[in-house]
């Protein structure tokens, strides 16, 4: 690839591996880029991986035309980038090596040779001609090694720049620079912040118009915010203005507490809300995200007397590449003895300028209403700034307008080989009408979801509008593990051999599953229609309409308590027990609101 009339790329791209550096996934490969300039002298910048030595040396060969390299130019020698030096060296056999006094003893610690005889050596303000091109050599040690070099030529102002600016990825996969660059940047270089700084201010002195890294593209017309962002990074800086929430969970319970803080935020006019799952999600990522934001939440229960293992690890991360001018806050879960906030807090010691925010959210095994009032509180103070500034109150993240999306209500009918069975759905439709795909999305608590799961089949009931409210309590509010849900209703049997509902229903299809996808607390059923019947043309059930003409008005009149969201069931008394069951729809204190 041809930069410049006189410059040209020599690199390789690496689909081949699968973890960067024994630790980083890197899905879209990884490049070693080399360079040369073509001048009386010639010149070629760094080798590549270990892997790729005929194709780098072919590269060369190709962009010389002929002719012989006079200098191998080192600026690192971390493998990737020095592995075919030997090679080098052998294949050219009147080069030389150029580098500075840290990289000689390397080699000769890598390939057992110095290079005595065959070498020169620059350190900073070194120049060395080529023709119309002088290269002056500029130290940059620790960034991220010590015997960093990085080479600025004058004639076509391109900085030669080692690791720095770099970031995964292939070049010939197209993606957005700065997202991998910044989880590049905080993965390897980012413990030396103030190296990285000096740097910055020798490249400030400089004319930069072209920047040449050893991993990732070429940089042109983008530089300006590619040091801006350097600076940022290296000044430990926030970039955005928002919350991260980093959280591990055991059972569940500190997961249902961190998406309940992301949606507060996000109802208070937070700007920006991130959340990660440190045990599945790429650890590197939850690092880049924790140096991105201004604000962070750390969520996990309390292990082995300590923490749990994937939260150990993201805070010690933070900590050796020097975590500061953070807000911090806190969710930790205990069934006995909660102390993971506590160490939290005490790994966290040594960094800089960190604020911590009350309350600290401490939930004993289940989320409790207190543990709710914590957790508004938290996200009161988070988002205190972000009320203060705007204008008028923000409801970008009103979850209500879910309500206005139009509802059926549905009897989804199964048999576990014992029984007929069924539940109430509003989460059916069709997906696709070529083939005719039918989705239908079940809570995994549900008796039906277990026996859907192995059975493979179900049947659809779409309700009219002259059910009663007696077919919800039947098929609604208990369970079919416990009870038998048709001890009083004789049902009708489609060709499937499951049953279908007497009366009540307009229609119903008979369903095969075809695909399951998992969607964390619900499981969705992609399925065929094996069956279809029109019994009348009585108007759907919609939920708007159940709401509005169905359920039971609760009578609240004189009562002082609370009242069920689900069924309207009304518990009278000061304090609703946080073990509280309802004992009409079986749903517990969570689902009910103070009387009003």
């Amino acid at each position: 690839m041809k930069l410049t009339d006189d410059i040209f790329y020599v690199g390789v791209n690496d689909h081949q591996i699968d973890l960067f550096e024994g630790q980083y996934d890197v899905p879209n490969g990884m490049a070693y880029n080399s360079y040369v300039i073509v001048d009386e002298k010639i010149a070629v910048f760094d080798t590549v991986d270990a892997r790729f030595s005929h194709e780098w040396l072919d590269n060369i060969q190709s962009a010389l035309n002929g002719r012989q390299p006079d200098y191998l130019i080192v600026q690192h020698m971390e493998p990737d980038h020095s592995a075919n030096i030997m090679q080098f060296m052998k294949t050219y056999t009147k080069a030389t090596v150029v580098s500075n006094s840290k990289s000689f003893p390397m080699m000769k610690n890598f390939f057992g040779d110095d290079f005595e005889g065959r070498r020169i050596e620059v350190g900073e303000g070194s120049t060395l001609e080529l023709g119309k091109h002088t290269l002056t050599f500029v130290t940059a040690p620790m960034v991220h090694w010590p015997e960093v070099t990085i080479t600025y030529d004058a004639v076509s102002k391109t900085l030669f720049s080692a690791d720095a600016f770099g970031k995964f990825g292939a070049l010939d996969v197209e993606e957005e620079w700065a997202c991998e660059a910044r989880r590049y940047y905080f993965g390897i270089v980012g413990k030396y912040g103030a190296q990285v700084q000096a740097v910055l201010k020798k490249a400030a002195a400089l004319d930069i118009q072209r920047i040449c890294p050893l991993h990732g593209p070429v940089l042109t017309d983008t530089i300006p915010e590619v040091l801006r962002l350097y600076n940022t990074w290296s000044s430990y800086q926030p970039e955005v203005d928002g919350v991260f929430i980093a959280y591990t969970s055991v059972y569940g319970n500190t997961k249902k507490a961190a998406l309940l803080l992301a949606d507060k935020l996000k109802e208070k006019g937070c700007p920006k809300v991130a959340i990660s799952d440190l045990a599945r999600e790429d650890m590197a990522e939850a690092v880049e995200d924790a140096f991105k934001y201004g604000k962070i939440i750390l969520a996990t229960t309390t292990y082995n007397a300590d923490i749990f293992p994937f939260m150990r690890e993201f805070i010690q991360h933070l900590t050796e590449r020097g975590y500061k001018n953070r807000t911090v806050g806190f969710i930790e879960n205990g069934s006995w003895a909660p102390l993971a906030a506590k160490t939290m807090m005490k790994m966290l010691e040594g960094c800089q300028n960190l604020k911590f925010v009350e309350p600290v959210v401490k939930i004993k095994s289940g989320m409790s209403e207190e543990n709710k009032q914590q957790i508004e509180a938290l996200s009161d103070e988070l988002c205190r700034e972000y009320v203060a500034r705007s204008d008028k109150p923000v409801t970008k993240q009103d979850l209500t307008a879910l309500f206005n999306i139009g509802y059926g209500l549905y009897v989804v009918t199964c048999s576990d080989g014992k029984k007929d069975n069924g539940l109430i759905v509003n989460t059916v439709s069709q997906v696709t009408n070529t083939p005719n795909r039918i989705a239908v999305t079940i809570n995994k608590q549900n008796y039906s979801h277990h026996v859907i799961k192995q059975t493979g089949i179900m049947n659809v009931n779409c309700l009219s509008v002259d059910a009663p409210f007696s077919v919800f309590e039947c098929f609604g509010f208990r369970s079919g593990r416990n009870v038998d849900k048709f001890d009083t209703i004789t049902p009708l049997h489609s060709d499937n051999g499951l049953a279908f509902l007497p009366q009540y229903i307009n229609s119903f299809m008979s369903l095969k599953v075809e695909q399951y996808i998992d969607l964390d607390t619900h499981g969705m059923f992609i399925c065929s229609v094996t069956e279809a019947r029109v019994i009348s043309d009585a108007e759907t059930m919609t939920y708007t309409y159940y709401q509005n003409n169905v359920k039971p008005k609760p009578q609240t009149e004189g009562k002082k308590g609370y009242v069920c969201k689900i069924c309207g069931y009304v518990y009278e008394g000061d304090e609703l027990p946080e073990d509280f069951v309802c004992p009409l729809c079986k749903h517990g204190a969570a689902d009910f609101e103070p009387l009003k």
